[in-house]
């Protein structure tokens, strides 16, 4: 694979509700080459919300429509979303749309803490109302101490959910804080609304790798294709690529990514969150660069 960047395509800053930061972006077709992009936007004091911008990805540098108000908003104060509700993952379903989301507290001894939520619209995505105030999937014996970054696909009646877990934190000499581990594993849902994990891993931890996040999968020709990203020892994230023939079991292919940090600007440091989708012929990547996103959303097309 080789991909050809297209640059930035949105810049946060418009309003107050999303400062800086357009992380773990999203699209969702509406019709003809319109799409609806979704990311986390943060305030002056770092609180993520979820929001959207719409393009048309024939003429992607031209933003058509930008959420004046969060789609997503905090959770209530000690809730486990009351510091951040970074939308992942939409799906639709029986009229209905189901956004899957980070929400994220700040903690005392560890640094934050992420689970994952879920939100509703029976508007059309008008709107979107919590399906509960607690997460859809928290702290369980499987998963004891975080599960952030879903994805969320709706196949043959089965709800299935790739997400990061949190295998442990650690105290280490050199970094002021705590070290979190996550790699990504795999449960299912017959509802969408309770998920049943049984600690299946997907993608697993490589040499001095910690963090494997973000997933995103889709079907392609009868082959279940995996972006994520990844980091380890020094280095920031990079893009990460794995093959299934059924979800469950992957092969990782990190060297056929393709993409990589551009030698300056605002993805110099760090290729993060990935999502890949198909419109048409062409094949296109959204994802963010440092910072975790700080300067917006890049696009990117696959090369024929």
């Amino acid at each position: 694979m080789n991909w050809s960047k297209l640059g930035l395509i949105f810049t946060p800053g418009k309003y107050d509700w999303m400062l800086t930061h357009a992380m773990c972006p999203f699209p969702q077709w509406l019709e003809g080459s319109i799409f609806k992009i979704h990311f986390g936007g943060r305030d002056k004091d770092g609180r993520a919300r979820g929001g959207y911008f719409i393009i048309n990805i024939s003429k992607p540098q031209e933003i058509l429509e930008v959420s004046a108000r969060p789609t997503l908003d905090l959770g209530d104060l000690g809730c486990f979303d009351d510091c951040g509700a970074i939308p992942n993952c939409l799906v639709e379903a029986k009229d209905r749309q189901f956004i899957y989301y980070n929400g994220r507290t700040q903690m005392e001894v560890t640094p934050f803490s992420s689970f994952i939520g879920l939100a509703i619209s029976e508007d059309g995505g008008a709107t979107f109302e919590r399906y509960s105030k607690a997460p859809v999937l928290g702290r369980n014996r499987i998963d004891p101490y975080m599960t952030p970054t879903p994805w969320v696909v709706l196949e043959d009646g089965v709800w299935r959910m790739w997400y990061a877990s949190c295998t442990k934190w650690e105290r280490l000499p050199d970094i002021p804080v705590p070290r979190h581990y996550y790699h990504i594993r795999y449960c299912e849902s017959p509802d969408g609304l309770e998920w049943n994990p049984k600690g299946y891993v997907c993608i697993d931890f490589q040499g001095d790798e910690y963090a494997i996040a973000r997933p995103v999968v889709y079907k392609d020709d009868g082959v279940y294709k995996m972006w994520y990203c990844l980091r380890g020892g020094d280095r920031a994230y990079r893009a990460g690529y794995a093959e299934s023939a059924d979800g469950l079991a992957w092969e990782r292919m990190d060297g056929r990514v393709g993409i990589d940090i551009s030698e300056a600007g605002w993805d110099s440091e760090m290729i993060c969150y990935p999502c890949v989708f198909k419109h048409e012929e062409h094949t296109f990547m959204l994802y963010n660069g440092n910072s975790y996103g700080i300067d917006g959303v890049g696009l990117a097309v696959l090369d024929d």
